[in-house]
């Protein structure tokens, strides 16, 4: 079973109330090149359950000023694909919590989707999120490719995705549902309005097969747990791209309890 489904199901089980899961977006050579693997394993360490790698891209269209920032700063550090491969290639040997690389289709397309695909797998990749590869054509032309890989590939949903294309959406998902909170770039807010309720519960009606996972907008205690009210877990991201830029890696547990257990 794929590390992602496990986590899942870890997290779900026996009828109890679930655990909600803590996801961690950073992109990959930010703040120095050097520090991806650091901040993978003190992201583990933390008590995160699961981290999304960014892959940086001169035009990253859904990501908002934090992240766009950090994407810049780490393509200006010298970070590449085939870098970030490099990077990862020993973190087997230390982290054992999913992996999912989250980045724009243009890079792995240039790379070779069958190429970046295998490169996943060596290094223990065990998932993608690609925000602007259309669902229809991911199933047309490259399904085939991941699932020889193992490789799940998370697809998104909004508030303005109609029913009927969530409910094909669950149809042909493994792993998770990437829930986006909103219309908008990414960016951290300090609470979700009641549209945003509204469209939480409204998914969770759907009763979907596939377990939801919210991002966009997470930054602290309240909206962490605001997320999960309906879904399975919640991702942060440019809060703590934000945190990174304030603080040493050493101090990523702190970031992580704030999220968890602001009394700890």
């Amino acid at each position: 079973m794929n590390r992602i489904e496990t986590a899942l199901s870890k997290f779900n089980d026996n009828g109890k109330t679930p655990k909600k899961i803590l996801s961690i977006y950073f992109t990959a050579g930010y703040p120095e090149l050097d520090d991806t693997a650091s901040i993978i394993k003190s992201l583990a360490s933390s008590g995160v359950d699961m981290i999304e790698i960014g892959l940086p891209f001169s035009d990253p269209l859904a990501d908002g000023p934090t992240i766009q920032k950090s994407s810049t700063k780490a393509l200006e550090n010298g970070m590449t694909t085939e870098l970030l491969f490099d990077q990862l290639v020993h973190i087997r040997k230390e982290v054992d919590i999913p992996l999912l690389i989250m980045g724009y289709f243009n890079p792995i397309l240039q790379y070779g989707i069958e190429a970046f695909c295998r490169k996943c797998v060596e290094t223990g990749i065990d998932g993608l999120i690609i925000p602007d590869l259309p669902v229809d054509v991911y199933q047309q032309e490259y399904s085939d490719v991941f699932k020889k890989h193992g490789l799940i590939n998370v697809f998104l949903i909004t508030p303005q995705t109609s029913d009927e294309r969530i409910r094909y959406i669950d149809s042909i998902s493994k792993g998770f549902i990437y829930m986006v909170s909103s219309a908008s770039t990414t960016g951290a807010i300090n609470s979700f309005d009641q549209g945003q309720d509204a469209y939480f519960e409204r998914i969770n009606k759907l009763k979907l097969k596939t377990p939801q996972i919210v991002g966009f907008g997470i930054s602290n205690h309240k909206t962490f747990v605001q997320a999960t009210k309906y879904s399975s877990g919640a991702i942060i991201g440019s809060a703590f791209v934000k945190y990174l830029n304030e603080h040493s890696i050493a101090e990523v547990n702190d970031f992580a309890q704030t999220i968890l257990d602001p009394s700890s």
